[in-house]
C-alpha cells in the first residue's frame, strides 16, 4: 500500500511539472541595420566583440539584459524573442553612443539605427603585388579623440576583423589624422606561410580605431585575395 501511495506521489508531481512548463514560446522578432546618417551605408562591424544590442524586457524586476550580436555587414536579427515592451540600447559600438529606445516587439518587428560613425576609412585599396599585399586609405574623423591604431586582417573566414584573424599587420597612430594622408600598410604573405598556406582565397580587410573606452574598429569592406 505504501509503494502503491508512492507511485502516486511520483505521478502526481511529474504532472504538475509538465504543467508548469506548458508555456507558449517566443513568438517575435527583432531585426534592423546599422545605417551611417551621413553615406547612408551600413556600418561594418566586428562579429567577435564587436558591437551589441541589449534588450531589456519591462514588466519584470529585476531582469537580466538579454544581448543581441551585431553581423560584420552591420545588421542583426533574433526570431526568438518574446512579444512585449522592450528598451532596445545598442552597446560598446563603434560609433557616437545613442539614446535607448523603448518599443514594443510583437511579430517580426523592425528597428534601424542611424548612427554617426567614429571614423570613415575612404578611398580603400587593397592589392596584391608579388608576396606583398598592401591596404592604403585615408581616415575622416568625426571625433576629436586621437586615433589609436589602424591595421589589416587577414582571414580564411569573410568575418575578418581585429579579433578574428589569421595575421594582421597594424600601426600605432595615437593622434588626430589628417584627412588629405593617405595611411599604407604592407603584408608579406611569405614570412606567414603557415598561417596563409598558397593555393587558397583569402580575406582582406582594412580599418582604425579611436581611443575612446570599448571603442570598436572602423573598417572598410572585404576584398577576397588568392594566395
Amino acid at each position: 500500500m505504501q509503494m502503491l501511495r508512492s507511485i502516486f506521489l511520483i505521478a502526481a508531481v511529474a504532472f504538475a511539472s509538465c504543467e508548469k512548463d506548458n508555456y507558449d514560446g517566443p513568438t517575435a522578432g527583432l531585426s534592423g541595420r546599422f545605417i551611417d546618417a551621413n553615406t547612408k551605408q551600413l556600418v561594418e562591424q566586428d562579429i567577435i566583440a564587436g558591437t551589441q544590442i541589449e534588450l531589456i524586457e519591462h514588466g519584470y524586476d529585476p531582469v537580466s539584459p538579454q544581448f543581441l550580436i551585431v553581423k560584420n555587414d552591420g545588421t542583426y536579427e533574433n526570431s526568438l524573442l518574446f512579444e512585449n515592451m522592450y528598451t532596445v540600447t545598442p552597446v560598446r559600438g563603434n560609433f557616437i553612443d545613442v539614446e535607448p529606445q523603448d518599443i514594443r516587439i510583437a511579430g517580426k518587428t523592425t528597428l534601424d539605427f542611424t548612427v554617426t560613425p567614429y571614423l570613415r576609412v575612404l578611398e580603400p585599396s587593397i592589392t596584391k603585388s608579388g608576396n606583398i599585399v598592401t591596404a592604403t586609405f585615408k581616415l575622416q574623423q568625426n571625433v576629436t579623440t586621437n586615433i589609436r591604431k589602424i591595421g589589416l586582417y587577414v582571414h580564411s573566414d569573410s568575418r575578418v576583423g581585429e579579433p578574428m584573424r589569421l595575421v594582421a599587420a597594424e600601426q600605432d597612430i595615437n593622434a588626430v589624422s589628417d584627412p588629405n594622408h593617405v595611411y599604407t600598410l604592407t603584408l608579406d604573405v611569405s614570412a606567414y606561410s603557415s598561417q596563409l598556406p598558397t593555393g587558397r582565397k583569402y580575406y582582406f580587410r582594412a580599418g582604425a580605431v579611436v581611443d575612446i573606452s570599448q571603442a570598436k574598429l572602423n573598417y572598410a569592406p572585404v576584398v577576397e585575395i588568392a594566395l
